[in-house]
């Protein structure tokens, strides 16, 4: 993409040209920023108002916190100290206050003189450090700080009413030096061109982007704040579904081999042996599948919805129908365990359809491989030779599919299991195989709201399947408090003896496997669903080897368990799991490994220990692998939180709820949307620094219907000099290459 070149300056100045190196390196470094375009995009995270206090009270433990406060009292102590140069040590204790609570300061040695003259009793200032704790008090150790001086013409209306901007900081730049630098930088927002059409902004009613970015960072009034923040929210949508636009339009213009499934096919002969009718979404969504599949250009279609809803037969019926087309279909699954069981559930459910040039075989037959890293020679060479001769019309694998050596006669379809899981360059890798682009079905078992689909997937058509087959049985689930009543815990074991008793089986998951020396770090390690809740890790989380020989032992005494981990032979996993799946195990003792696409239909209970350790959509799936057959499920979530704590209200709202779509919402408030937009843009940080996925759906949607519109009028955006600035800015070259290659 071409910069025009008059536009270039002077927002793509180096920082270190306006700031100097020294604050430059340390914008860079800390903050990724490194322009003056940077800067200016750095938006304040809050306001305070010199007469609004922030509350002392509610300060978080042990993070970098800026506060404003008043100076209650000041006390010097002189001590005994080796250190000292005349064996004297000095230590200032100063106590601040907003009104809702105290916070103690202190400095040590030389570092007290200046704040010793300057934080006098009444003094207003903005401190900043990592708050700890000391003889049961809260306390900030050296903190920085900038003392707030009321101006002799300011009246006091003015100074107590003035906004001072709080930016994202860090312990090396805090957030009042930000300030001073934007100072300096903010002359040039004059200067920014803006990206969105006249007739738009005009038609919304929007500020120029100029006026936006002085009123953002030294707005007068909680107005100016707002008018900024609407004006800047739709930049943001409208580049970022701009560039996704571009890129539809980009792959409607691609060739593709057509692919119409042959009537009384292979399909056709699936179809039959089929011991159920599909539902009513299926149906739909296969549809909608089978039309792009008969076009000339690539189909790419995200298909969602929820556990258990019946994706795989979906996507199995779209690879049935390429290969009666003459082509090939390749399914992608993140794990060996999940293409082992992919493998024999496609299979399973073929029958005499998956035995082509076989003894047996039915007369429309065709091969179906499983190709991944831990096979054998022989076998993988059969596999690759398979592939290469289009004797196999289906092939299952790992990342193994993406290697040099494979080869494909025609491959026409692509299917990705848990798209998150893989990395842009390997489904790109694996779309590089076909003779002309193959068609792209993506599935994830995690439901999506619709405003993340509309935002990382926004280049993919969408299906959902939100109907769960007849049959399905309902999932009962239940937190256990370990801690508050321990007797829950022993009555939860009695219900997977009664499961087991009655002919079923179950599953127990653990957050971590327990062999210490081989990972040394697993003590330690936090998911990210319980950082921040200090009082969780008393004890390193709950370990498979450990459990299971508990069990084993204890109260599951007499029954048949084993365990699954990640860290096993894969043979050893697939015959752990096929005697599972035989019933020849009462009680699976696993890690997240079974977390998708694992199917035993006479599992029907699962108990997860330190449950407050996994993440909402993770407990979702997990929750999936039971109630699968015509017997109900039973969910236990055990945890050791208190009641109160934001873990255990987690786990509450998933407990309440099956409904996946509702769940992801209330992942994604908790998560906020820089982790999911993280994931999908090659891992680097979330672009979107104002818009909030989850609040801001309405201006996303409307932003994808102007984009579109604009891109269909002019897909180059040779009338919109400004915007294609504003995409390059967007599209650094990783992101760039992302898009590209989807």
């Amino acid at each position: 993409m071409d910069l025009v070149p008059a536009l270039r300056e002077p927002l793509e100045q180096p920082l270190k040209s306006v700031l100097g190196p020294p604050t430059a390196k340390v914008m860079a470094e800390h903050l990724g920023l490194h322009t003056v375009g940077d800067l200016l995009h750095h938006y304040p995270r809050r306001y305070e108002e010199r007469g609004q206090l922030t509350h002392l009270a509610d300060l978080p433990m042990d993070e970098h916190v800026t506060v404003v406060a008043q100076v209650a009292d000041a006390r010097l102590h002189t001590f005994a100290s080796s250190k000292a140069p005349r064996g004297k040590g000095q230590r200032l204790e100063v106590t601040i206050t907003d009104g809702s609570g105290r916070l103690q300061l202190v400095f040590f040695g030389n570092g007290v003189h200046k704040p010793h003259k300057e934080l006098l009793p009444g003094t207003r200032a903005m401190f900043a450090g990592r708050v700890s704790v000391f003889n049961r008090r809260l306390q900030l150790a050296h903190p920085a700080y900038e003392l707030l001086h009321g101006g002799a013409e300011e009246s006091v209306e003015t100074w107590a009413g003035a906004l001072i901007p709080i930016y994202p900081a860090t312990a090396k730049l805090e957030s009042w030096k930000i300030g001073k630098a934007l100072q300096t930088v903010l002359p040039g927002a004059r200067d920014a061109v803006d990206p969105l059409p006249g007739a738009l902004r005009e038609g919304r009613g929007m500020v120029p982007l100029p006026e936006a970015l002085l009123k953002i960072h030294r707005p007068q009034t909680r107005a100016d704040i707002e008018e900024a923040r609407a004006r800047l929210k739709w930049d943001e949508a409208f580049v970022l579904q701009v560039a996704l636009a571009r890129r539809r339009h980009a792959d409607a213009l691609l060739p593709a081999v057509a692919r119409r499934p042959r009537p009384d096919g292979l399909l056709t002969a699936f179809d039959d042996r089929l011991p159920f009718t599909l539902t009513e979404g299926q149906q739909k969504v296969s549809k909608e599948i089978f039309d792009d599949l008969a076009t000339e250009h690539p189909m790419h279609r995200l298909l969602q919805g929820e556990v258990g809803s019946g994706k795989t037969l979906v996507a199995l019926r779209a690879m049935l129908a390429v290969v009666d087309a003459g082509g090939q279909a390749a399914m992608l699954a993140p794990t060996e365990v999940l293409a082992q069981q992919h493998h024999r559930s496609v299979t399973e459910m073929m029958g005499e359809l998956a035995e082509g040039g076989m003894l047996g075989g039915a007369e429309n037959a065709t091969k179906v491989v499983l190709l991944t890293g831990s096979m054998g020679a022989a076998a993988r060479r059969q596999a690759l030779l398979d592939l290469a001769t289009g004797e196999a019309g289906l092939v299952i694998g790992t990342h193994a599919l993406i290697e040099d050596k494979v080869q494909f006669h025609d491959l026409g379809l692509v299917v990705v299991d848990e798209q998150h899981r893989f990395g842009v360059e390997q489904r790109d890798a694996l779309r590089g195989k076909g003779k002309q682009p193959p068609h792209l079905l993506v599935m994830t078992a995690t439901p999506i709201p619709r405003t993340v689909a509309m935002t990382v997937f926004g280049d993919l058509e969408t299906s959902v399947l939100d109907q769960l087959p007849a049959g399905r049985s309902p999932i009962a689930s239940h937190v256990v408090p370990a801690a508050d009543k321990p007797h829950f815990l022993a009555r939860a074991w009695e219900r997977v003896r009664e499961e087991a008793e009655g002919g079923h089986q179950a599953y127990v998951v653990c957050p971590r496997i327990g062999d210490e020396e081989d990972d040394p770090k697993a003590g330690k390690r936090k998911s990210p669903a319980a950082a921040g809740e200090a009082d969780a890790e008393k004890r390193p989380p709950l370990a498979v080897l450990d459990v299971a020989d508990h069990l084993a032992k204890g109260p599951l005494r007499g029954l048949r368990v084993e365990v699954l981990h990640g860290r096993m032979q894969p043979d050893d996993k697939d015959a752990v799991m096929r005697r599972f799946a035989a019933g020849e195990t009462d009680v699976l003792v696993a890690t997240t490994v079974i977390e998708v696409g694992v199917n035993v239909p006479n599992a029907t209970a699962m108990v997860i220990m330190d449950a407050d350790r996994f993440g909402v959509s993770q407990l979702h799936q997990l929750r999936g692998r039971v109630g699968r057959g015509s017997a109900p499920g039973l969910c236990l979530l055990v945890t050791e939180m208190p009641e109160a704590s934001p873990a255990r209200q987690r786990l509450v709202a998933v407990a309440a709820t099956l409904d996946g779509f509702e769940l992801s919402r209330i992942d994604l408030e908790q998560r906020r949307e820089g982790d999911v937009l993280g994931q999908a843009q090659s891992g680097t940080r979330s672009s979107l620094r104002m818009l909030a996925v989850i609040e801001d759906e309405e201006i996303i949607a409307e932003a994808r219907e102007e984009a579109a519109a604009v891109v269909a009028a002019d897909p180059d955006l040779e009338r919109l000099p400004g915007l294609r600035t504003a995409l390059a800015a967007l599209l650094d070259d990783e992101r760039e290459q992302y898009l590209e290659k989807g």
